[in-house]
């Protein structure tokens, strides 16, 4: 069978090649009947539609955008919070025509996605800057937008208010009267366990922004906190901080957890060593995963609004690569995403109160 072109369902409809072009590129420019004419030939003949390939070096375009992770994509969709952002970010840029790479930090067998993937721009999804994946698409002078991330010159940002939650949460912890507060944080650069070196040195952005509101905020009320640092957000490295920070006659009244994943580790290991929370440890975690609210008991956190995260950044990335496209000048914005305290049954009064 010979091969179909869009000269052969033009003869067949009896149109224009330029016509059944418009309908697979520029539908807007035919009826709606016509268009279904010529898509119904189209399927009769067994022709898919112009080659993408071929349509993206027409165009300049590709029709696509990545999302740089820190992480593998399979261990990213572990993660409940990645995944409501990628759900967000995938339901604004669905009326665009738009689709969503996900890219691995890292490549294999030479490969490297930031580098090879043809894109039109990327999410910079809670990398630091000098990551060589982001090195590789700032060398393509790609649109870029940096969600949870350092924010870069001449690059847009999209950032939850990290220091006013930490903020938050501090204060409330505070006004139940305790005194006794330890943070249970991530520094990848630090040994694991108690540090007396409160310099945020090493730690991401994320991490230090959160750490700043709570040292600021606990510093006004006359506390130094007690400081267990893990080197990453995930297990075991969680656990062995958890149970570290409840173990001995020191230990706290109340803990403030960079996430709700390390505040369950606390809860989990304050149950294993016989205590109780909230009555005898108060714990706040950071995000409202829906683990916050499956716990038992549930848990006191500061929540981020997902869905307001992922559709401005897509907002913003669509908008960088609007300008691209024009010629403009790339114009870095600043989004806040604000936050709100959510308390719930894992914190109380400490028990001398």
């Amino acid at each position: 069978m010979s091969r179909v072109t869009l000269q052969t369902i033009a003869d067949r409809v009896g149109v224009s090649r330029m016509t059944v072009s418009n309908a697979f590129s520029r539908p807007d420019q035919l009826s709606a009947q016509m268009r279904r004419t010529i898509l119904d030939a189209a399927a009769d003949l067994g022709y898919v539609g112009p080659d993408p390939s071929a349509r993206a070096l027409a165009r300049g375009t590709t029709g696509a955008v990545g999302v740089l992770l820190t992480e593998s994509v399979g261990t990213a969709f572990l993660d409940p919070m990645a995944a409501a952002f990628f759900g967000a970010v995938a339901e604004e840029l669905a009326p665009t025509g738009m689709a969503v790479v996900l890219l691995p930090s890292s490549g294999s067998e030479g490969r490297i996605p930031a580098r090879d993937i043809p894109m039109d721009g990327a999410l910079i999804y809670g990398c630091a800057a000098d990551y060589p994946a982001v090195d590789w698409l700032v060398k393509r002078k790609l649109p870029l937008v940096f969600v949870d991330g350092e924010p870069v010159d001449d690059a847009s940002s999209v950032l939850l208010d990290e220091r006013h939650g930490s903020r938050l949460g501090a204060q409330h912890l505070l006004d139940l009267g305790h005194r006794r507060i330890a943070v249970l944080t991530m520094n990848s650069t630090r040994p694991p366990g108690w540090t007396s070196d409160l310099s945020l040195a090493g730690s991401n952005f994320v991490a230090r922004e959160r750490q700043t509101g709570w040292l600021e905020t606990l510093a006004e009320a006359g506390v130094t906190p007690a400081v267990m640092s893990v080197h990453d957000n995930a297990e075991p490295d969680v656990s062995q901080g958890a149970r570290a920070l409840v173990a001995g006659p020191d230990r706290p009244t109340a803990v403030l957890c960079f996430s709700d994943l390390m505040a369950a580790a606390v809860v989990h290991a304050a149950e294993d060593a016989g205590l109780r929370v909230p009555e005898d440890i108060s714990v706040v975690g950071f995000d409202d995963s829906p683990l916050s609210r499956r716990m038992r008991p549930a848990l006191t956190t500061v929540r981020q609004d997902f869905d307001a995260k992922g559709k401005a950044a897509a907002l913003a990335l669509t908008s960088a690569i609007a300008r691209s496209r024009s010629g403009a000048p790339p114009e870095a914005e600043e989004h806040r995403i604000l936050v709100d305290l959510v308390v719930r049954d894992s914190t109380a009064p400490p028990h001398s109160a």
